[in-house]
């Protein structure tokens, strides 16, 4: 722990939960009564995990869902390894594998209100990240201009698992109305596979959950690329977005894949003026968890050598979830300077949290 106390820490995804009926008194009709009747319905991917989700020592001193208790979190999470901000992802943005956009719509914003009311004033470190579906962007822009400027919210959220890589113009209007509040767009895997979203690798459905988790970058890969092909950080060039938990180690293979395409395609994407790794690293941050771990940890300071890394990346614990990565146990062979960096600085910065 005493790297911890020595080190200033934003975690940029912790996971608060809550049972389907705490969104109830948020709802309108005819939303409240399917709820109450069927609970929310979220469409999973589907793939059995034999350890869970939930890391074990999680479950709150009441029994309740892990990650559903603000006073267990602040005593664990926030005290335990020096929190200064806590950004509040929550599990809502599943929501966007259902088929009823309108339905979809409801949720966020019943979760958002709930966001608001019950945690956000619970503790100082609390921020939250707006959920939205990405099922009608209309509709999720309505929701970013509603609660967009609450001072405690920093960021949008969104689902990985989509219909179309994520550049498409058909979600633009999400990335326009986050702009416009100051928002960076967070960008976070869950229900690959499920509902209404596309396959979850690209050779189709895996048969195990060890193959669905290891394969989930494949789906950051591909919506990074659509993002900067679709022109979306032309277009909207003050706008960020967040890579959540979708790894690290692939992001400089390819980006001279994409460089090098470029130079010899460029005029199929004449919105683009400069370099594809330039917008990336102008617009896009990753988070460490998951981590990738080598057996020998100066390849990791290597492959951080190979990009910006210093500048790009975010810390997150993935609170409580089962590959939670503590933030005295992880990046210890980078430097000072570069810690300080991932663990706070670029956060604080992206936030603006003061």
């Amino acid at each position: 722990m005493a790297a911890a106390e020595k080190l200033k820490v934003i975690d940029t995804d912790v996971h608060n939960e809550q049972n389907d009926s705490a969104l109830i008194p948020y709802l309108p009709e005819p939303w409240k009564s399917r709820v109450a009747a069927t609970g929310i319905g979220y469409s999973g991917s589907g793939y059995y995990s034999p350890i869970g989700v939930m890391k074990k020592d999680s479950i709150p001193p009441g029994g309740d869902k892990a990650g559903s208790d603000p006073d267990f979190m602040i005593k664990q999470l926030i005290e335990g390894y020096n929190v200064e901000y806590a950004v509040l992802t929550g599990v809502v943005y599943n929501i966007s594998t259902t088929h009823d956009p309108d339905y979809a719509a409801a949720i966020c914003s019943a979760y958002n209100d709930f966001l608001i009311a019950e945690w956000l004033g619970k503790h100082k470190a609390f921020k939250g990240a707006l959920a939205v579906s990405t099922l009608d962007p209309q509709l999720a822009a309505r929701e970013i201009d509603r609660v967009g400027d609450h001072p405690d919210i920093v960021e949008v959220i969104i689902s990985s698992a989509a219909r179309w890589p994520l550049g498409h113009r058909f979600y633009h209007p999400i990335y326009e109305a986050a702009e416009r509040h100051g928002l960076p767009v967070a960008i976070h895997p869950g229900a690959e596979g499920g509902g209404s979203s596309t396959a979850p690798t690209a050779a189709g459905y895996p048969a195990r959950y060890i193959e669905w988790h290891t394969c989930l970058s494949q789906m950051f890969m591909a919506h990074l690329v659509s993002l900067v092909c679709e022109g979306v950080f032309a277009k909207f060039p003050r706008l960020k977005v967040v890579l959540v938990e979708g790894g690290i180690a692939w992001l400089p293979p390819l980006m001279w894949r994409l460089d090098k395409n470029y130079k010899a395609l460029r005029s199929t994407v004449p919105w683009l003026t400069k370099m594809p790794s330039q917008y990336v690293a102008e617009h896009c941050f990753l988070t460490t968890q998951p981590i990738e771990e080598p057996d020998n940890p100066q390849h990791l300071v290597d492959l951080f050598n190979m990009f910006d890394a210093e500048n790009m990346i975010l810390y997150s614990s993935d609170y409580p979830h089962w590959d939670f990565d503590a933030p005295d146990m992880i990046l210890r062979k980078l430097k000072p300077e570069a810690r300080r960096k991932i663990f706070y600085e670029n956060a604080k910065k992206l936030y603006n949290l003061t």
